[in-house]
């Protein structure tokens, strides 16, 4: 791997990816999780304040200055994985919650050790790209840009939101033929998937829909129809939620017709049905599940989320179509031309093409009722529908990022420590798109 001068930093709520420019893959994914010692968790319970902190923490060379000045017991800490590994003797927190960061203190220290325990860099020769979620509070970009250029000395920052970033990633798929930075991401992760629409690399704010159905919903179902079925009486309890996780992850799949594939599994299970083979996490006993119809019906409920509640109804592919038409009426052609895959969630084969075949379908239904309406007067000339997938979509945003932050132009998009200095955290605020200028 190279190591170029620019870190790419995508905290999200449930896991974080960093490394450098230039690079196909993050170096690091652990969980954004953080574990403090109780008795010392003074904002625990998360704090939207932006803490005192001192100039320059040498991170883990000049440990000694920082504890002088914060307690020794801040430097007591672990993060990701390690963090976990000690949960019982300190309390774990998640310094992000719904994409936002929540506790500023606990992010600084977890910025600190992903820069000097794992990357092993010094910041002062860095520039930085972080991201952010689309309508992150002017504020929140102000105290990430105060930390970094206060507390670890940045060379330069550039804060993208993570939407721009995956439309920059979809340049890798064969199914690009411009780079373009206008589009529509649907970016489903653990927690929540999102449809977000994009016009010049600025977010169309008011069109952003939310949708409560994600991975780890899917992993709940497939537990539900697992019980159903009488399957979870080979699983070990503790093991239950695990299994059901990787049943979601190896064995499912997006089918095109649910009545159709119901028929083919009742006319031929022995051919669709499959084996999962376990292991008792702590008495190491051998065990064997049949995975059925979950193959299939897990990843269906972003399509008919009746089937998993009541609560939510609303189809994903309508809810594309809606973000799209409440986008203003000269950039639609373009985001209903690039759809793009973004997060976990959206790996399910067949995805794409399921996606693409109902939002066609709803698409031409409106083409079709609006040609009747006007009679022969106006012919609609059609509208492309494209879903782009790609080999980097689980990762997307990180790999838009490190894309981005190789250009050439990348550093003259940055805030370097001499425009902090001079104009203060607000400089942030301003905007600078990259990749638009015919890169």
């Amino acid at each position: 791997m190279s190591r170029s001068n620019v870190i790419v930093l995508d905290n999200g709520t449930g896991f974080t990816k960093m490394g450098f420019a230039g690079n196909s893959d993050p170096s690091f994914v652990f969980p954004t999780a953080i574990a403090t010692r109780t008795s010392a968790a003074g904002t625990a319970g998360g704090s939207s304040a932006r803490p005192s902190v001192p100039s320059k923490p040498g991170g883990l060379a000049s440990s000694s200055s920082l504890a002088s000045k914060r307690g020794i017991e801040d430097l007591d800490f672990f993060i990701g994985d390690e963090a976990f590994a000690n949960s019982k003797t300190y309390q774990v927190d998640y310094p992000i919650k719904h994409g936002l960061i929540d506790n500023w203190d606990h992010m600084e220290r977890f910025w600190e050790q992903c820069i000097f325990k794992y990357l092993r860099a010094e910041p002062e020769d860095h520039y930085f790209m972080l991201t952010e979620p689309p309508l992150n509070p002017p504020e929140n970009r102000e105290n990430t840009a105060e930390i970094m250029f206060e507390s670890f000395n940045i060379k330069g920052l550039y804060i993208a939101v993570q939407a721009v970033l995956a439309l920059a990633a979809s340049w890798n798929s064969n199914k690009v033929t411009d780079r373009t930075l206008t589009g529509t991401v649907i970016d489903s992760g653990d927690g929540v998937t999102h449809v977000i629409p994009v016009a010049e690399g600025y977010v169309i704010g008011s069109a952003i829909k939310h949708i409560p159905i994600a991975g780890r919903d899917i992993t709940y179902f497939v537990q539900q129809l697992l019980r159903e079925r009488g399957e979870a009486a080979n699983i070990p309890p503790e093991d239950s939620r695990l299994v059901a996780q990787k049943i979601k992850e190896d064995y499912s799949y997006v089918c095109q017709d649910i009545v159709r594939e119901f028929r083919r599994f009742d006319e031929d299970p022995l051919k669709y049905f499959e084996r999962y083979d376990g292991e008792h996490s702590v008495t190491n006993r051998k065990y064997s599940v049949d995975v059925g119809y979950e193959r299939f019906l897990g990843p269906e409920v972003f399509f008919n989320p009746e089937i998993y509640s009541s609560d939510y109804l609303t189809p994903l592919p309508e809810v594309v179509d809606t973000v799209i038409q409440q986008s203003p009426i000269d950039v639609r052609r373009g985001l209903y031309k690039h759809i793009v895959l973004s997060g976990g969630s959206t790996l399910f084969t067949h995805f794409g093409q399921r996606l693409k075949k109902d939002l066609r379908a709803i698409v031409d239904r409106r083409i079709a009722a609006s040609e009747t309406h006007s009679g022969s007067l106006m012919r609609s000339s059609g509208m492309e529908v494209n879903v782009i997938s790609h080999r980097r979509q689980k990762y997307a945003v990180w790999f838009g990022g490190s894309l981005l932050g190789s250009l050439p132009d990348f550093y003259n998009a940055t805030i370097d420590s001499q425009m902090y200095n001079e104009y203060g955290p607000s400089v942030v605020r301003r905007f600078n798109v990259l990749g638009q200028s015919g890169v």
